[in-house]
Order: structure tokens, then C-alpha cells, then sequence
């Protein structure tokens, strides 16, 4: 009853004081209250990582033990076969593992060529090669025959497993060659003495050899060579040629030992002046250490050679030490390349080097090495843009009893003299020459389709013995180009340029220096591929009709076309 009436009269105050405000008018007034505002900092606080529970009481976790029940669905959804985008290739080019080729042209002029390659398996195969080249001559104002062939049959075998490989090869070579150059004091002779001369003259020769090389190994690889050369006159020349090579890695450098060894055996049945035969004999040991150092600008060689010489037939010992550095540094890129090197060597003068060179030598020769005792170069290459390269070089020899070709004395218009007697053909003399050389090259490259190619050489030679540096040409200088005018059709160009030279003729009344013009020989293939087996091809050679001296009384033969085709296949 009490809470009532307390309740009632609270009720009635309230009343009355809201009645008493609507009544009285309190009226309006406007407090601005200004305080400047002070931000503060609040104490930074970490929160606990595990924070304390109060719980009054903390369970214990249960371990909870469960298995996945694995129903298989099946499923009929199959997602599509995605394609990959592929890059157009083109078509690769056929590789056919032999080829025959035949051509035929003006003055008889025959060349023949055939090649086959047998896989015997992944890593063996062998092959053989056989070419012809022959004419019957023709050249005009000649009163000798001056028909020639040159022959060849040579086979290879070759292995390459994981950490060796070697190669096998041998072969044989027959040529006939003529002494059709006679003084032209010969255009007076009788048809019976020019009748009377056999100027023919046959060489037979045979070789075998190979190279064996190891990875991983001090030991590099070694080569091996033996040839026979004969004659028509009863000369005979064996020789044996092996270079071994060894390296041997230390630290940063890399230390090389080439070994060489020569051994020449051969003789003539009798000499030019026909008193006695010729026999000669030589073992030539050289070892050549030297070491590489090689970072990536500059590339350095150092080192030197010794040779011991025997020679049998004369019981003399020669000993000769060489000098060996090479060196070149990337100045700009590949823009600008220095290089330069001082070296030597002893090289071994044989019949068949000298008659590869110049096959109208006499079987009467004398041989002994060549010492290049100093050979200093200095040059610089490199690329002028993208397409075109350069490279100038000069250098300064000194070579002892280097070979100089020089004609043979004539013994007369007699009949029955040899067919090399008549001062047509060549002697070989050795002489110490001193040469002096500058020589600059360009090629341009413009792609696959074509390339172009310019050098020259001038030699300036200094003799101690001879008048001459007989038949060493000042200048020599070719261009050539290779370029493709269509898919069918393809062609190139090669021009040699070769100086005057000088040669002496001689007899026994009078000693005649020949002055050799320079001469330009000019030179045009083309060819036009009718499938990916067959072509055509046309050759032109001294188009310029020159008809110039290579050798002293030696014309050669005119405007030469001719042609032919080349085919590839599978057996």
C-alpha cells in the first residue's frame, strides 16, 4: 500500500514541474565554449598471443578419430582434345648420300666425278670418290702433243664412338702431262725432230693414312700419312708423315706438345746433265711445346720448335730452333680485332709437292727442306657492319733454301735427246730470300643468296744467290662470288689476277732472262636444278680468250666452255 502512494505522488510532481516549464518562458542564449585541441599519444600495448582464460573450469580435448568412406561416382563427362598451335615449318632439304656428275666442253675437255657414302651403322661409315678431268688438247701454235688427265680413286672409313674417334682413308692417282713448251727457236725445227720428241710424261701414286683422337685425354689425336710417287722415267719418292699431339690443361693456362716426324726416301735414275742418278734421304724430328692463355678478349700462344734434321745420303745434322707466338685482342667487339705472332718451321720439299705445283718438272730434281727461320705478322680484322668483313695484314720473312722453279738449260735440236732435254721443262734451285708482304681481304655477305669476296697480296723478295725470285709473282689479287638468282637457279664468279714474273732461259751460247706478263683469268659457273636430284650446270673459264703464260712457253688453252649434269640418289 505504501509503494502505491509513494508511486502516485511521484507521478504528480512530475506533472506539475512539465506544467510550470510550458508556463514560464526560460528564454534562448547562445554559450560558445572555446578549448584548444591537444591530440595525445595512448600507451601502445601488445596484445597476448595466448591469452588467459578465467574459466572456473578448463575440459580437456577429446580425440577425435575419423576414415573417409570413398564411393566411386561414375561420370559421363568427357573433355574435348585441345589442339596445339604449331609453327609452319618448311621443308626440310633432302640429303642424299651419293652423287654423279659428268661434263664435256670444247678442246675435250672431260669432268667426271662420283662419290657414295655406305652407313654400316650408327656411328661407321664408308665412302668412296672417284674424278676425272682430262683434255685432248688443242692449244694453237703448238707443235708438241699437249693432251693431259689426272685421275683419281680414294676411300675412307670412319668411326665416331663416345670418347674416340678414327678415320681410314687411301687411295690412288694417275697423270699424264706433256713438255709441250718449246722455246719458240723451235718454230724453225724440222717436223722430223719435233716428230722425234716424246714429250709425254706419267706419274703413278698411292697413299694411306688416318687420324685417331680421344676426349678426355692429355693425349689429343694423331695423323698418319705414307705416300709412293713413280714416273715414267723410273723415279721413285716414299714418304711417311706423323704428328701426334698431346695437351695438358694447368690451372688457367693450357700447355700443347705437337711432335712431328718426317722421314723422305726417293731417288731419279739419272741427273739433268745425265752422269749419275739422284738419291736422297731425310728424318726431320720436330717437338713444339708451347702454352694458351685464353680470357675473353685476348688469346695469347707462346712457345717455340726444334727440329733435328738427318741427312743420310750426305751423313749431315742440321739442329734449327724456332720461335711460336700468337696473339689477338678484341679491341672493339667484333669490329676491331689486333692479332700478330712471330713463328718459324721446318718444311720438307718433296717430288710429289713440287709437282702438284708445277707438273713440267724434270725427273731430275734435288731435294733438300725449306728453313723458314722468322716469320713476323701484325694485323687487324674484324667487321666493318653486320654483312661486311675485313682484314689487313703485312709481315716480314726470312726463308733458307727456299724452292724456285727455273727452266732447265736446252741441250740442242738434237734427235733423240729426252722429252725434258730441249729446255722445256723445269729444275727446282734453293736459294735464302727475304719477302715482305701486305695483304688485305673484304667479304660481304648479304645472305644466303649472296656473297662477295675481294684480296690481294704484293710481295716484295730480296735473294742472296739468284738474279731473281724466280716465277714469284709481286702481285696476285681474285675476286669471287657465289649468289643464287632463283629457287632453280644458282651461279658464280671467280677472276684471279696474278703479276709478272721472270724466268731464265738458257743454253750453251747464250743465258736469256723472260720476262712473264701478268695475266687475269676469268672464270663463270651457272646452274639451274631441275628437281632435288638432278641438275644442269655450264662452266667458262679464261673468258677473257688470254691466252697467258702460267709457266715460261707454256700458253694454255683459250675460252674454255663446258658442260654437263649432276645428280643425286640413294641406293
Amino acid at each position: 500500500m505504501q509503494i502505491k502512494n509513494l508511486t502516485l505522488v511521484l507521478l504528480l510532481l512530475i506533472f506539475n514541474f512539465s506544467v510550470a516549464q510550458e508556463k514560464e518562458n526560460l528564454g534562448t542564449e547562445v554559450v560558445n565554449i572555446v578549448k584548444p585541441y591537444s591530440p595525445t599519444i595512448s600507451d601502445a600495448f601488445k596484445v597476448k598471443e595466448t591469452p588467459l582464460l578465467n574459466d572456473s573450469t578448463n575440459t580437456e580435448k577429446k580425440e577425435v578419430n575419423y576414415s573417409i568412406f570413398s564411393v566411386p561416382v561414375a561420370s559421363t563427362f568427357t573433355p574435348s582434345k585441345g589442339k596445339a598451335t604449331a609453327l609452319e615449318k618448311t621443308k626440310p632439304i633432302k640429303l642424299y648420300d651419293n652423287y654423279a656428275s659428268f661434263g664435256i666442253g670444247n678442246y675435250a675437255n672431260v669432268l667426271a666425278e662420283f662419290y657414295s657414302n655406305f652407313e654400316i651403322s650408327r656411328t661407321d661409315n664408308f665412302g668412296l670418290f672417284l674424278k676425272h678431268n682430262s683434255s685432248q688438247g688443242g692449244i694453237d701454235d703448238i707443235r708438241l702433243e699437249d693432251k693431259f688427265s689426272d685421275t683419281k680413286l680414294e676411300g675412307n672409313y670412319s668411326s665416331r664412338q663416345k670418347d674416340m674417334s678414327y678415320q681410314i682413308n687411301a687411295g690412288m692417282e694417275h697423270q699424264l702431262y706433256n713438255w709441250y713448251g718449246l722455246n719458240p727457236l723451235f718454230d724453225t725445227a724440222t717436223d722430223e725432230l719435233i716428230n722425234s720428241i716424246d714429250s709425254k710424261h706419267s706419274y703413278f701414286s698411292g697413299f694411306a693414312g688416318g687420324s685417331f683422337s680421344m676426349e678426355d685425354s692429355n693425349f689429343k689425336n694423331i695423323k698418319a700419312n705414307i705416300r709412293y710417287l713413280g714416273d715414267s722415267f723410273s723415279s721413285s719418292e716414299f714418304h711417311i708423315s706423323v704428328l701426334p699431339e698431346f695437351s695438358f690443361p694447368v690451372s688457367d693456362y693450357t700447355i700443347n706438345v705437337d711432335v712431328d716426324i718426317d722421314y723422305l726416301n726417293g731417288s731419279f735414275d739419272k741427273d739433268y746433265a745425265g752422269t749419275s742418278s739422284i738419291k736422297y734421304s731425310f728424318l726431320n724430328t720436330g717437338i713444339s711445346p708451347s702454352f694458351d692463355y685464353i680470357t675473353d678478349d685476348l688469346s695469347v700462344t707462346i712457345g717455340l720448335s726444334g727440329y733435328v734434321s738427318v741427312d743420310s745420303e750426305n751423313s749431315d745434322t742440321d739442329f734449327y730452333v724456332y720461335p711460336k707466338i700468337n696473339a689477338s685482342y678484341r679491341l672493339l667487339e667484333e669490329q676491331v680485332i689486333v692479332y700478330g705472332g712471330l713463328d718459324g718451321g721446318l718444311t720438307q720439299n718433296t717430288y710429289y709437292n713440287l709437282k702438284e705445283e708445277n707438273p713440267y718438272v724434270s725427273p731430275t730434281l734435288y731435294m733438300m727442306p725449306t728453313s723458314q727461320q722468322i716469320n713476323g705478322f701484325a694485323g687487324v680484322k674484324g667487321k666493318l657492319t653486320n654483312t661486311l668483313a675485313y682484314n689487313l695484314r703485312t709481315s716480314y720473312g726470312k726463308e733458307n733454301d727456299k724452292s724456285l722453279f727455273i727452266l732447265n738449260p736446252s741441250k740442242g735440236m738434237n734427235v733423240g735427246l729426252e722429252g725434258y732435254e730441249y729446255g722445256n721443262s723445269f729444275a727446282v734451285v734453293y736459294d735464302d730470300i727475304t719477302t715482305l708482304s701486305v695483304f688485305g681481304e673484304l667479304n660481304l655477305e648479304l645472305s644466303e643468296n649472296f656473297s662477295l669476296g675481294i684480296n690481294g697480296t704484293f710481295n716484295s723478295y730480296d735473294t742472296l744467290n739468284q738474279a731473281e725470285a724466280w716465277n714469284l709473282p709481286e702481285m696476285e689479287a681474285s675476286l669471287f662470288s657465289n649468289f643464287n638468282i632463283s629457287e632453280k637457279f644458282y651461279g658464280g664468279v671467280s677472276i684471279f689476277y696474278v703479276g709478272e714474273r721472270k724466268d731464265l732461259w738458257s743454253s750453251s751460247v747464250v743465258n736469256t732472262v723472260i720476262d712473264l706478263d701478268g695475266y687475269v683469268d676469268a672464270n663463270v659457273h651457272l646452274g639451274y636444278r631441275f628437281n632435288d636430284q638432278l641438275s644442269f650446270f655450264i662452266k667458262g673459264s679464261n673468258l677473257f680468250g688470254d691466252d697467258y703464260q702460267k709457266w715460261a712457253n707454256y700458253p694454255v688453252q683459250g675460252i674454255q666452255v663446258l658442260g654437263g649434269a649432276s645428280y643425286k640418289f640413294d641406293w
